[in-house]
């Protein structure tokens, strides 16, 4: 079963990210994973509007973009205009979530939502059909090199009965302490779309690293 990787560039070299994206370009990736925090929805801050135009510069893959940011409306045309190709927004930091979702949507860009690990998954019900991705934080945000929460697994079960309810177009997507050791059982499990970045940019060979997570689909019925 083929499946998206997307790994995420908080875990590069930030002084290179260049050169990150070039290996990126030149690996079995199907995406680049961006994470924007603004140190007040998340306990961090990473980049903005400028770096994602810079990386676009450089990509032969889709951005997908996570905004861990407050009051994300505010943001969305210049992020489209910085290049994202998917742009995901948080449930928990969205006033008027379906009107958030329309306007990435009227954008050009495919509308993703995310929810921390102490959200359950029934606040998205009356989401999940006008989404095109649902992604699960399998650690609490803001750093990278985080363990996985194991109670995402029961969030994706009930997040799967509510895609074949309202919505089996939608992508699953899971970030956080994801690795060659619990990849194959999120696959198996119903995700579509997984987001790795230390067990990605810590290893040796990172275009072989990538060969091994993009392998394990193969398993994956």
């Amino acid at each position: 079963m083929a499946f998206i990787l997307a790994p995420s560039l908080l875990s590069a070299d930030f002084a290179n990210l260049q050169t990150a994206v070039e290996t990126l370009n030149q690996s079995q990736a199907d995406w680049l994973h961006i994470d924007v925090m603004d140190g007040m929805f998340v306990p961090n801050i990473t980049i903005g509007q400028p770096v994602v135009k810079a990386i676009k510069k450089h990509a032969k893959k889709p951005l997908d973009v996570h905004l861990m940011i407050m009051e994300p409306d505010r943001y969305i045309a210049a992020f489209k205009d910085a290049g994202a190709n998917i742009l995901t927004v948080h449930e928990e930091a969205c006033r008027h979530l379906n009107r958030t979702v329309s306007q990435i949507k009227q954008c050009g860009m495919k509308a993703g939502i995310s929810i921390n690990p102490h959200t359950p998954v029934s606040m998205l019900e009356n989401m999940v059909e006008y989404a095109d991705l649902i992604l699960l934080m399998s650690v609490n945000p803001g750093f990278g090199g985080q363990k996985f929460i194991e109670s995402t697994y029961r969030k994706i079960e009930e997040l799967n009965r509510l895609r074949q309810k309202y919505n089996p177009h939608l992508v699953i997507e899971v970030d956080g302490g994801v690795g060659i050791d619990n990849a194959q059982r999120l696959l198996n499990a119903g995700v579509d779309a997984l987001v790795a970045g230390n067990a990605i940019f810590s290893a040796p060979d990172i275009i072989r690293q990538i060969a091994l997570f993009k392998s394990l689909g193969e398993g994956s019925l």
